[in-house]
């Protein structure tokens, strides 16, 4: 592996057991004094860094008597992963954009590169309690984002999220879960067997070393990771105070698209992407829709619109006469070709046409709407009603 050298592998593996993800502070001394430097202040075997409390010194230092970066490594090759530094070749460079809050490292676990993935991927996120309405989105979401060939990212959590790795699983997709947690602790237990299956078909990334354990605050951290890593965020129902706008308005800032699925306004479940959507989000429903706003030239959406009829195909000439033909009883064809607008001979070449298509039929010298044509102004096929003259030219 290329990048960075042996050293400062080991301290920045060290610096994500020292200290918290995404401290912007820590962020900052990293910047100033380097990796080795930094590890050395926090332990007490060199020069602490600038405006650095004795409490939190103290807390390092607790930490340091555990500190074994060699294991840690050791660990997470055992499992068939590695640590990613900034500088390496596969380190996805757009979680530079998150500048002091960047990830000291990456914890990985799964084969694929992380940064060729990276490059095309969306975030799905939304509700650990969702409805079933939000779970089958998700999934659906899941499935089509991944056979248009786009990477799933999610956090693994029960819900929205799960669906949404389940999805693009059952699709043979490619799929990441970003983890609040080590890459080898299974969080929630409840999932542990997909947490396996990504990463046996996908990628674990993690902040914490092997062995760490989640904390609501590292939740919230962990949001920033998938809104920096992604080229878009899709909610799939969210509460107002929901970790998934956390991270929609981090991708916002960031520059990424942010998208919304909406849902029932009566469901509270739904009010947090509703808001969303008010604040400038896309509104998506679709794999179809998302692959538009996050994809290249040419990822269009299929055109939508309502079943055509067959009125519709008239030209417009023939359309004028139909319209011009009373609702109800009949008319002669001077009345109609001024209701039309046209003159009369054009107006009975058009109702000729007309009548041997089925929309209109000749009763003597009035003309009339065919019996057997629908309200939609579609004809029904011949034979459907007995009785019912045609009228003659």
């Amino acid at each position: 592996m290329t990048g960075p050298g042996r050293d400062e592998r080991l301290a920045r593996a060290a610096l994500t057991r020292l200290t918290e993800p995404g401290d912007e502070t820590v962020g900052r001394w990293l910047r100033q004094m380097g990796p080795v430097g930094l590890v050395r202040g926090l332990t007490g075997n060199g020069p602490p860094p600038k405006g650095a409390r004795e409490e939190r010194l103290a807390g390092c230092r607790a930490r340091a008597e555990i500190l074994d970066p060699v294991a840690d490594l050791a660990a997470v090759a055992r499992l068939g992963g590695r640590f990613l530094c900034p500088g390496d070749l596969e380190w996805p460079g757009q979680l530079d954009d998150l500048g002091d809050a960047r990830p000291i490292g990456l914890w990985v676990r799964g084969s694929p590169g992380v940064r060729t993935w990276a490059l095309r991927s969306v975030a799905v996120v939304g509700a650990r309690a969702c409805t079933g309405y939000g779970s089958h989105v998700a999934a659906t979401l899941g499935a089509g984002l991944a056979e248009r060939g786009w990477v799933v990212v999610s956090g693994a959590a029960y819900g929205v999220d799960g669906a949404a790795h389940r999805g693009a699983l059952a699709a043979d997709g490619a799929t990441v879960a970003v983890l609040a947690s080590g890459v080898d602790v299974p969080y929630p237990r409840g999932h542990t067997e997909l947490l396996d299956r990504i990463a046996e078909q996908g990628l674990l990334l993690a902040e914490l070393p092997p062995g760490g354990h989640p904390t609501r605050s590292r939740f919230v951290l962990r949001n920033r990771v998938i809104a920096a890593l992604t080229r878009g965020t899709v909610v799939v129902e969210a509460e107002y105070r929901s970790g998934s706008l956390v991270t929609a308005r981090r991708a916002r800032e960031l520059g990424r698209h942010t998208m919304g699925v909406p849902g029932p306004v009566t469901s509270g479940l739904s009010a947090g992407v509703h808001e969303l959507l008010r604040e400038g989000a896309c509104l998506v429903s679709d794999a179809d829709d998302v692959a538009e706003l996050v994809g290249g030239m040419g990822e269009l959406a299929p055109l939508r619109r309502g079943p055509v009829v067959a009125r519709d195909l008239l030209d417009p000439e023939a359309a004028r006469a139909l319209e011009a033909v009373p609702a109800r009883g009949g008319a002669q064809a001077r009345a109609i070709a001024r209701e039309a607008g046209m003159g009369r001979e054009r107006t009975l070449a058009r109702l000729y046409e007309l009548q041997a298509l089925g929309f209109v039929e000749r009763q003597g010298d009035l003309w009339q709407l065919a019996a057997t044509t629908s309200t939609s102004g579609t004809p029904k096929p011949p034979g459907r009603q007995a009785g019912v003259r045609r009228g003659g030219a």
